[in-house]
């Protein structure tokens, strides 16, 4: 039976970590996911966990840690933000290629420089090539619901990959919501225990962790890589299905919002999401066919099923909360247009870059992209493609 309660974002993923009750937790700080260390630190002091609480020097050895107990066949986590996770970068690619299933919390901060310490997605789409699995939340309840699905979805057999479960800095991180959360032993019973079939200290199978990827077998490891991450999408929806029937909340690769008719579509992560939502629905009382994809899932990409989605609308705005510096848009508007390449019948797509370093994105914006939208479809003409908004002139 589910209990109502508070809490802001990083408090419920460190919820979901003492239910799950991992064997290491080896921590850094940064704003704005130090919290989750901090309450994780305190479960531990109190008893509530016997997770080994180990802290290191830096972002990097948190990873490497990880890394070690993953290897030597127990459940690790951690949580970073920004340029911790940009310091990860090396080990984070090492995870994937491992096979190590990881699970990594990140709260979403603006990249230096110049420095900032608030919400965008510069640093985890910096990482989404790494072999991690990404997964996106709209609130602080998708928040921990994600998580006490990560370590089904990293540690199947199919898939055996790091995740990282993000959310939005101090957007949902620190923000108080309300949350509807799980008895201890039903988490328990849903995510399992952590039984992997080969690791260091197996005796009866003593393999190597980590060997020189020689020419010969190099692109071979990577191929099975990347079989890994296809395999990964139907895992993530096997999981979903279950966390439907097992807790009642349903979830998928993305939320279609009043899709069915939509003639103007927007693709959007995260909290910018909810106000989106908001525009829609006043733009549906004035009779205008909006709708928006709200995306969960960003690896694996879901692009046969995003384009199937869009692909009656007549005009489709990208959201990016990154700027990917490739002088023609965003890291979200490449993987969708790209989705959408081959289409027999396509929407004409624009980018929009938004809300860099927490710029604020309110509902009069939104509505002024779906303006746009409907400038488009009325004209035929998209104009400039790759924009930016909310910046001063």
């Amino acid at each position: 039976m589910s209990i109502r309660e508070r809490l802001s974002g990083n408090e419920a993923v460190a919820t979901a970590i003492r239910q799950i009750n991992p064997d290491v937790f080896a921590m850094f700080p940064i704003t704005p996911s130090t919290e989750i260390p901090q309450y994780v630190a305190q479960y531990v002091a109190d008893g509530k966990v016997d997770t080994e609480f180990i802290c290191v020097e830096s972002e990097h050895s948190a990873m490497s840690a990880c890394l070690g107990a993953e290897a030597a066949g127990v459940r690790a986590v951690t949580a970073t933000s920004s340029a911790g996770l940009s310091y990860m970068n090396e080990v984070l690619y090492v995870a994937g290629s491992l096979r190590l299933p990881v699970v990594l919390a990140v709260a979403c901060r603006a990249l230096t420089g110049p420095i900032n310490i608030n919400h965008d997605y510069s640093d985890s789409f910096a990482e989404r090539d790494s072999g991690f699995i990404q997964l996106y939340a709209e609130n602080n309840q998708e928040v921990y619901d994600n998580y006490l699905m990560a370590h089904r979805i990293a540690e199947h057999p199919d898939v055996r990959l790091p995740l990282m479960v993000c959310e939005d800095g101090f957007i949902t991180s620190h923000a108080i919501e309300n949350i509807e959360l799980e008895e201890d032993a039903a988490v328990k019973a849903f995510v399992g225990e952590y039984n992997p079939e080969n690791y260091l200290l197996k005796k009866e199978n003593p393999l190597a962790v980590g060997p020189y990827g020689v020419s010969a077998y190099y692109m071979e490891a990577r191929v099975a890589q990347a079989q890994a991450m296809i395999n990964a999408k139907k895992v993530i929806l096997d999981v979903a299905a279950d966390f439907e029937k097992t807790f009642g909340r349903k979830y998928g690769f993305f939320e279609a919002y009043k899709m069915e008719d939509a003639e103007v579509a927007m693709v959007i992560m995260g909290s910018s999401a909810g106000t989106a939502k908001v525009a829609v629905d006043e733009l549906r009382a004035q009779g205008i066919k909006a709708g928006l994809v709200k995306l969960r899932v960003f690896r694996p990409f879901p692009g046969e099923e995003l384009a199937a989605v869009l692909q009656n609308c007549k005009a489709v705005a990208v959201m990016d909360k990154s700027e990917g510096f490739s002088a023609c848009g965003g890291p979200l508007f490449a993987e969708t247009a790209g989705a959408c390449i081959n289409l027999d019948k396509r929407p004409k797509m624009i980018d929009i870059v938004f809300g860099l370093g927490g710029r604020d994105f309110t509902v009069d914006a939104a509505k002024g992209v779906f303006n746009r939208l409907e400038n488009i479809v009325k004209t035929g003409k998209t104009g400039p493609v790759y924009t930016h908004m909310g910046q001063r002139g």
